[in-house]
């Protein structure tokens, strides 16, 4: 009897694991127990509400003179490093973004191979002590650094960063 029970369990598992086809769809069949109440409801597709962005949506502004560029090797890709020294004193969060509005974390070369990205910051508050103050290029140049990866490494044969008065051109 114990052995006859146990079969008979087991083909019960069986039959449920068999009903949720091993995790393909929740609304495949209707023997599925997880589409009884109301069932799931998954997206359709993974892009955002809205689409993508078309346009770069970030408020900050460009760093008046960007002076060098450099890679630095990194055992998972480069370690792009820029160099520029912003028009005023008190520039903050400066980073290096890319021209074309991609998803945060994502970097792609255009199709001609060239990464096209903007050295960017927020300037100082108006009216305060830093902004009516003129850069100093010996103590006020701002470095900034992007990782790219191995596998985003390999679409790019050359980088253009472009701040608000000039632009770098660094070749792979």
């Amino acid at each position: 009897m114990r052995i006859r029970t146990l079969g008979q369990i087991g083909c019960v598992m069986l039959l449920v694991a068999g009903c949720g086809r091993f995790g393909d769809s929740m609304g495949d069949s209707s023997w599925n127990p997880g589409t009884w109440f109301g069932g799931s409801n998954q997206p359709q597709s993974l892009e955002p509400e809205g689409g993508y962005p078309t346009t770069n949506l970030d408020g900050r502004t460009g760093i008046a003179h960007v002076v060098s560029a450099r890679w630095e090797p990194m055992y998972e890709g480069r370690l792009l490093v820029v160099t520029a020294i912003p028009a005023t004193k008190g520039w903050w969060d400066v980073a290096l973004i890319t021209e074309e509005p991609l998803p945060k974390g994502r970097i792609r070369a255009d199709d001609t191979g060239v990464l096209r990205l903007r050295l960017v910051g927020y300037p100082p508050q108006q009216n305060s002590a830093a902004s009516r103050s003129a850069a100093n290029p010996a103590s006020d140049t701002i470095t900034a650094a992007l990782t790219i990866s191995k596998e985003a490494l390999a679409g790019i044969n050359q980088v253009v960063i472009s701040g608000s008065g000039n632009a770098v051109t660094l070749n792979k």
